[in-house]
């Protein structure tokens, strides 16, 4: 034992402790570097192992921080540094403190959460600087509601945020607009969170200056509403999940699921939407409510309609849609979804003998906006196509222009 460890330096013991004793920090610091090398390196008897460990706990006491910045780094990376070492040395100064929580591979996420709950902000983002953290981590991390810390949660798409926590995120932040931006870039993010930012997108351009300065309110109004259900029918597809169902059902216990809605969903070619969000509201399976709506006959569409709750006149407007939908391919065909609806406007007047009934009166509103909107979507660049195809003798015949002007207030 003549020498403090092999391979590394050659230094006896008299040497190593005038250095250990220095009243000079940097020589101090030096004796650090030495015993932690030597620890992580040492392969000897165990009494030397455990000289080298005490050696090393010792300057956890030294009063200088470049002293126990020196035994930090040479700890810092190893996968061997004793742990109560290391979390020694993630509580002591920030700039020790910071590197030690984003580099050392030996602290484990109990000893990040407790850093985490008494940590400063440099320590939660040293935290979020290492390559894992775990998912209790992440979750007192969010407790500090801070927003330069959550979006570095967020950015980090490779971290597995629970659904329960990425929706508190987005109620947190779902009114600024970067960190709606930032929350819609995940992946991840549940449906619920993405319904709920949508909500909040609706709101802000409504509210914006510049969008009401170039569009009619009303107008807006329904352009907004009509890109919201849209995009509240558009976020159920594929196969139904117990996710999908969570959605659609907090859809209906908050009175989202109306009439318009799953009207909106069959005419735009929505149909995972209409399936699943019938099951809910019926109570029953997807597949016998799907196995129903593609070959059942009236009767059988009007008992899954009275199962949903729907009234008698609805009912029937329910179950006239669904047939006409068999037909015909919504998701991609703006004609025939325009065809769709002309039929149901009219199969409606002609049931009701021009009187529509105060219960459908909004689904009545709503279908000839939709009837206009669909119109003109079918009718951009018709006229182009055919003047492009017509052949060069053809030619638009009138007998002639009024001459007189028309006296217009708002003119």
């Amino acid at each position: 034992m003549g020498k403090l460890f092999k391979g590394v330096c050659v230094l006896g013991f008299n040497e190593y402790h005038t250095l250990s004793q220095s009243a000079h920090s940097e020589q101090r610091g030096q004796a650090a570097r030495i015993a932690a090398r030597a620890f992580l390196e040492h392969s000897g008897p165990a009494d030397e192992q455990a000289a080298l460990y005490a050696a090393v706990l010792s300057f956890l006491d030294d009063s200088s921080v470049k002293v126990r910045a020196a035994l930090a780094y040479e700890l810092l990376r190893s996968p061997n540094a004793p742990r109560p070492v290391m979390f020694a040395l993630a509580q002591d100064e920030s700039i020790i403190a910071a590197a030690v929580v984003q580099f050392s591979p030996v602290l484990l996420d109990s000893d990040l959460v407790a850093l985490s709950r008494k940590g400063s902000k440099k320590i939660a983002e040293a935290i979020l600087s290492r390559p894992q953290v775990g998912v209790n981590v992440c979750k007192v991390l969010a407790q500090e509601h801070s927003k330069s810390i959550d979006r570095v949660l967020l950015d980090r798409h490779d971290l597995v945020l629970p659904s329960d926590l990425l929706i508190e995120l987005a109620d947190r932040w779902c009114d600024d607009a970067p960190m709606r931006g930032t929350l819609l870039q995940r992946p991840d993010l549940p449906i619920a969170a993405r319904f709920l930012l949508t909500e909040r997108i609706a709101d802000a351009l409504l509210g914006a200056r510049i969008v009401n300065g170039s569009i009619q309110p009303q107008r807006l109004n329904r352009l907004v509403r009509d890109q919201l259900d849209k995009a509240t029918t558009g976020l159920v597809e594929g196969e139904p999940t117990a996710e999908h169902y969570s959605y659609l059902d907090a859809l209906f216990q908050s009175d989202r699921l109306t009439p318009r809605l799953l009207i909106n969903s069959v005419v735009n070619g929505r149909l995972q939407f209409f399936v699943t969000a019938l099951a809910v509201l019926a109570d029953l399976p997807t597949r016998k409510t799907e196995g129903i709506l593609r070959s059942g006959t009236r009767r059988a569409l009007h008992a899954l309609y009275t199962r949903c709750g729907f009234e008698p006149s609805l009912r029937n407007l329910m179950a006239r849609l669904t047939v006409l939908a068999r037909e015909a391919h919504l998701e991609t065909d703006v004609a025939a979804r325009h065809f769709v609806v002309s039929q149901l406007i009219s199969a409606l007047i002609d049931d009701h003998e021009g009187d529509i009934p105060d219960s459908l009166d909004s689904v009545f509103a709503y279908l000839n906006e939709q009837n206009v909107s669909l119109a003109r979507e079918a009718a951009r660049g018709v006229m182009a196509s055919f003047c492009e195809e017509a052949s060069p003798d053809a030619a638009i015949n009138i007998s002639h222009l009024r001459d007189e002007q028309l006296a217009l207030p708002a003119a």
